[in-house]
C-alpha cells in the first residue's frame, strides 16, 4: 500500500492509495510544521493529453487503438523500490531541487508506486517501419507518460517512466524492463547529453524486489530478473512513427496504421498543428498558413536529423535499432537499446547482435536516417504538397556533410578549411581501420602533437603520439579473436556454395547472418599467419605516413613562430571535442554485474565519468553510496584504478554481443 500526496487544502492533505492498479482516497491531517518541497510543487499541465485525443477506456489487455494518440493506463507498483542512481541535472529540468532528491517519497514516484499530484498517466500510440518493413501499431508497451510542464526557465518538458507495467500496447510482453537494460539506457541518456549530442534525458534508475522471467540467451534457460524503472525527460517523445498511425495498408506487410482512412484524417492536421505550435514556435510565428508551417517544420526536422547523425558519427556512436519509431521529431537520440560506441574503428561495425544484415551498421546510419525521413515525408504529404517536402529532403546530404566535416575539423584542431582536409580525414580513418586503432583514444591523443616550432623539423611530441597510437592498435591475436566465425568451417563452405549457386535459398535460411559469418572468415584468414611483431611494424609505417601529412597540414594553421596562446587554444578545442571517456560495453557490463549483486557504486561512478567526458581528471575515489537508495553498497577501495575506464577493451570483452 502506497500513500501519496494528491493536493493540499488548508491543513488537510488528500492522498491517493495505489495498490496493484486500484486507486482510492483517504484523508489525513497535515503536519503544520512540514516544509513544502519542490516535489509537492510539481504542477503538470498535461498539454499533450489536452491537445491530442486520448483513449480513456482503460480496457485490460492489448488492443488496436483508433483515433487516439494516447491511451490512459496506470503504473503497476513494484516491491521494495531501491534507487540505483539519479541525475540531479536531468531532474532539475522539471524544477526538482537537488535537496529534494533525498526525499524518500521521490523513489516511490520514480518507481511508479506513487504519482505527482497532477500526473495523468498514459501510453503513446505510434507505428513504425522496423528493419525496413512496416509493422503497424506498436506504441509504448513499457512506457507511461507522467505529465508535461513548463519549468521555471520557460522550457517545456515531458516526463515518462519506462518499465512501469502493461499498457494497451504491450502485446505479449509484461511491460517491464530489467536492471541490465535500464542501467544501459539511464547511463547512455546522460552520457550523450554531456558529450554534446542531442538526446532525451534520464532522471533516475530505480530497481526493486519484483521479478520477471527473462531468457537472456534465447536458449530456453529462463531466469528471474529485477523489475527496474527509468524516468525519461524530453520536450516531447513524439517520433516519426507517431505520424505513421495514419498510414494506409502496406503493400508488402498488409498492415495499416490504427488511424488510417479518411475518417481519422482531421487528427493528422491536429497533430501537425500541436507539434509545430509547441515545438517549432519560430516556424509557427513566421509562417501564416498551414502548408507553410508544415513544410518549414519538415525542413527543420531534416536539418536537425542531419545534425544528430553527424554528431553520432563523430563520437563513434551506433544506435543499433534505427526504426522509424526510434527517430525523434526534434532530432534527439531516443530509445537506447543495443547501442554501442566504437572501440576499434570499423566502419562496418554492427552494435546490435540481432541485426544480421547489418542494416544499422555504423557507416549506414546517415543513409538510414534519410530513408526514415522519406517515410515521415509520406505521412506529411497527406496534408501538404509532396514536392515542397521533397525539396527539403534533398538538402539532407549537404547538411550532414557540413556538420560532419565541421566537427571533424575541430577534432583535428584545424582552424581553416583547406582543399585537402576531407582526404586527410579519410586517410586517417583508413589508417585507423587498417591498424585496428581505438577510435576515441586516437582522436584524444592527437592534441598532444605539437606543430613545428621555431622552424625546427625535430618535433619531440611526435614520438610520444606515435607510441600512444601504436598502443591503441589491435594486435594480430585480438583481430583474429574478433573476426573468428561462430560457425564451423564445414558450415562456412556450405554457405559459400549457396551464395554462389542459389542465393535465394541462402536468404530463406537466414542468409544475412550466414553471410556475415562468411565475411568474418575472409578477414580472419587475412590475419591467420600475421604475428604481433609483424603487424606492429606495419602499423608503425602506416602511422608514420599519416602523421607526416598531419604535421604538414598543421603548419598551414600554426606556422613556425606562432604565438603560444593560439597553440593552447588548439589543444583546448581538440580536448573539448574529443572525449576521454565513453561508455564502453565491457565497462557497463562490469557495473551491471555489480548492481545485480546489490552494489550500485560502479553505476554511479560511470554516471560521474559520463557527466565529465572531456575532463582529464575526475575524482572517483570520493564517491560514496547514496543513503537514499537503502542498498547495502560497499564502496571499492579509495584508490580506484581509473585506467580501466579509458583503455581499449581487454581480450575477454572482444566478443561481447548486445542484442
Amino acid at each position: 500500500v502506497i500513500l501519496l500526496l494528491n493536493r493540499t487544502d488548508g491543513g488537510m492533505v488528500v492522498w491517493r492509495r495505489v495498490t496493484s492498479g486500484v486507486t482510492s482516497c483517504v484523508t489525513k491531517l497535515a503536519q503544520p510544521t512540514r516544509t513544502m518541497s519542490s516535489i509537492d510543487n510539481i504542477n503538470f499541465e498535461n498539454l499533450a493529453l489536452k491537445a491530442l485525443p486520448v483513449d480513456k477506456s482503460k480496457t485490460a489487455g492489448s488492443r488496436r487503438v483508433e483515433g487516439a494518440c494516447f491511451s490512459l493506463a496506470d503504473p503497476t507498483p513494484v516491491d521494495s523500490p531501491q534507487l540505483v542512481a539519479l541525475s540531479q541535472p536531468a531532474l532539475g529540468l522539471l524544477d526538482i531541487a537537488p535537496a529534494d532528491t533525498h526525499d524518500p517519497r521521490l523513489v516511490d514516484i520514480l518507481a511508479g508506486n506513487a504519482l505527482f499530484p497532477s500526473s495523468v498517466t498514459a501510453a503513446h500510440c505510434y507505428c513504425g517501419h522496423q528493419f525496413g518493413h512496416f509493422s503497424g501499431q506498436l506504441g509504448d508497451g513499457t512506457v507511461l507518460y507522467l505529465g508535461d510542464k513548463r519549468n521555471s526557465s520557460g522550457q517545456r518538458y515531458e516526463m515518462q517512466l519506462k518499465g512501469a507495467g502493461k499498457t494497451p500496447f504491450s502485446r505479449n510482453s509484461d511491460g517491464r524492463k530489467v536492471l541490465r537494460s535500464s542501467i544501459r539506457e539511464f547511463l547512455a541518456s546522460e552520457a550523450m547529453h554531456h558529450l554534446g549530442v542531442p538526446t532525451t534525458r534520464a532522471g533516475s534508475c530505480v530497481t526493486s524486489e519484483s521479478r520477471v522471467v527473462r531468457d537472456i540467451e534465447y536458449s530456453g534457460n529462463n531466469i528471474l530478473e529485477r523489475c527496474t524503472i527509468v524516468s525519461r525527460i524530453a520536450p516531447t517523445f513524439l517520433r516519426f512513427g507517431s505520424f505513421e498511425i495514419f498510414k494506409s495498408e502496406d503493400g508488402e506487410t498488409g498492415r495499416d496504421g490504427p488511424s488510417s482512412g479518411e475518417v481519422h484524417r482531421p487528427l493528422l492536421g491536429r497533430m501537425l498543428h500541436y507539434t509545430c505550435q509547441n515545438f517549432f514556435p519560430e516556424i509557427w510565428a513566421s509562417q501564416g498558413d498551414r502548408v507553410g508551417r508544415v513544410c518549414e517544420m519538415y525542413a527543420e526536422i531534416v536539418r536537425l536529423t542531419a545534425f544528430l547523425v553527424a554528431q553520432w558519427q563523430c563520437v563513434g556512436f551506433c544506435h543499433g535499432v534505427l526504426n522509424t519509431d526510434n527517430m525523434s521529431i526534434l532530432g534527439l537520440t531516443i530509445d537506447y537499446g543495443p547501442y554501442g560506441f566504437l572501440d576499434r574503428y570499423d566502419p562496418d561495425h554492427i552494435c546490435n547482435g540481432s541485426d544480421d544484415g547489418g542494416r544499422y551498421s555504423y557507416k549506414k546510419q546517415p543513409e538510414i536516417c534519410k530513408w526514415n525521413l522519406r517515410k515521415l515525408l509520406e505521412m506529411f504529404a497527406l496534408e501538404v504538397p509532396e514536392e515542397r517536402l521533397y525539396s527539403s529532403l534533398v538538402k539532407y546530404d549537404d547538411y550532414f556533410a557540413e556538420y560532419y566535416h565541421r566537427k571533424m575539423r575541430a577534432k583535428l584542431g584545424l582552424l581553416t578549411e583547406e582543399e585537402g582536409d576531407k582526404e586527410l580525414l579519410s586517410s586517417l580513418l583508413e589508417t585507423m581501420r587498417k591498424t585496428g586503432c581505438d577510435f576515441t583514444n586516437t582522436f584524444r591523443c592527437l592534441s598532444r602533437l605539437q606543430p613545428r616550432s621555431g622552424g625546427h623539423l625535430h618535433n619531440p611530441s611526435l614520438a610520444e603520439v606515435k607510441r600512444l597510437l601504436l598502443s591503441y592498435c589491435s594486435t594480430a591475436e585480438e583481430l583474429r579473436l574478433q573476426f573468428k566465425p561462430r560457425i564451423s568451417q564445414r558450415e562456412l563452405q556450405m554457405v559459400n556454395q549457396l551464395a554462389e549457386t542459389n542465393p535465394m535459398i541462402l536468404q530463406f535460411m537466414g542468409g544475412g547472418k550466414l553471410l556475415k559469418e562468411l565475411r568474418k572468415m575472409e578477414i580472419y584468414e587475412q590475419y591467420a599467419d600475421v604475428t604481433d611483431e609483424g603487424k606492429r611494424a606495419e602499423d608503425a609505417s602506416e602511422w608514420d605516413t599519416w602523421l607526416s601529412r598531419y604535421v604538414d597540414r598543421l603548419d598551414t594553421d600554426y606556422p613556425p613562430g606562432v604565438a603560444q596562446p593560439l597553440l593552447h587554444r588548439r589543444r583546448e578545442i581538440m580536448d573539448s571535442n574529443n572525449p576521454k571517456f565513453i561508455l564502453r560495453n565491457h565497462v557497463m557490463q562490469s557495473a551491471i554485474e555489480k548492481a545485480e549483486d546489490g552494489n550500485f557504486t560502479e553505476v554511479r561512478r560511470l554516471l560521474l565519468l559520463s557527466e565529465n567526458p572531456y575532463s582529464e581528471s575526475v575524482d572517483l575515489g570520493s564517491l560514496h553510496a547514496d543513503t537514499l537508495s537503502g542498498a547495502q553498497d560497499q564502496p571499492d577501495a579509495p584508490q580506484v584504478a581509473a585506467d580501466k575506464y579509458f583503455c581499449k577493451p581487454p581480450m575477454s570483452a572482444l566478443q561481447m554481443v548486445v542484442t
